[in-house]
């Protein structure tokens, strides 16, 4: 049973990677933009493939706003969101578009800002932005935070091989039981 269990888990997770919600909702209130490493304020490829995506869905029209997401490790001079603000500013997103939530280094702890954030704002809409394998376990996380999250990820940023798409599937199948499991 537990196999059936992690199959049908690792289907849903496949199924989900490749829906597209941008490609059904015409507009959210906010662009979220989950974060991945960043090194010394410069995005890795994975973080900026996201926020390429981000910057194209507000030049799109598709929000008014972009919000950031993700903290730091010790000893780094600045934080995931921090990071990738200054990206989107400097692809030319104006800065009051943009907004840091510079908390979490989880994708739950990240998430959890993100409600924060849209509560205080009145905010109830958004785009989720990360790789394709995250978005299943990411729009359940922000539905149960209370977000009406639709996942749009990108393919530019993390899939480079068949076995990177092969570990993320496989990881996320993992991270997804946890969560539905554990809680986390």
């Amino acid at each position: 049973m537990g196999a059936g269990v992690v199959g049908v888990t690792g289907l849903a997770v496949w199924r989900a990677a490749h829906e597209d919600d941008a490609a059904r909702v015409a507009r959210v209130d906010v662009i979220v933009v989950l974060g991945a490493a960043q090194y010394d304020g410069r995005p890795s490829p994975v973080f900026a493939g996201r926020l390429d995506h981000a910057a194209l869905l507000y030049r799109q029209g598709r929000a008014d706003r972009i919000v950031v997401l993700g903290g730091g490790r010790p000893g780094d001079r600045t934080t995931e969101a921090e990071a990738g603000r200054g990206y989107l500013i400097a692809s030319g997103v104006p800065p009051g578009a943009v907004v840091a939530e510079p908390v979490g280094r989880t994708t739950l702890e990240s998430l959890r800002a993100a409600a924060r954030y849209m509560r205080r704002e009145g905010l109830e809409t958004a785009f989720l932005v990360s790789d394709p394998w995250h978005n299943l376990r990411v729009e359940r996380m922000a539905h149960d935070l209370g977000i009406r999250g639709y996942a749009s990820a990108t393919w530019h940023s993390a899939a480079r091989t068949e076995w990177t798409r092969l570990e993320g599937y496989l990881r996320e199948t993992m991270a997804y039981l946890s969560y539905r499991l554990l809680g986390r």
